[in-house]
């Protein structure tokens, strides 16, 4: 299988990164947990800016994910 990439660009500045990028700075995450908290833990774990600002596209709304499945999902609903 190629190597595949998942970077579309949002904004001239920024560059989404695939679900399992964003996974790499999530392992400490207690679920559920809403969007602030995984930017929070993403932030403590050390993650680049990109996928600081794909967990920041996530929608606002009050919803809290139940584990790294519905992250990716998230993360792969947005365009």
């Amino acid at each position: 299988m190629k190597n595949q990439k998942f970077e579309h660009k949002h904004r001239k500045d920024e560059i989404l990164v695939n679900p399992i990028q964003v996974q790499r700075f999530l392992e400490g995450v207690d679920y559920p947990a809403t969007k602030q908290k995984l930017i929070e833990i993403a932030k403590k774990e050390g993650a680049d800016e990109n996928v600081i600002a794909t967990l920041e596209h996530l929608p606002d709304d009050k919803r809290e994910y139940n584990g790294p499945v519905g992250v990716s999902k998230a993360i792969g609903e947005l365009e």
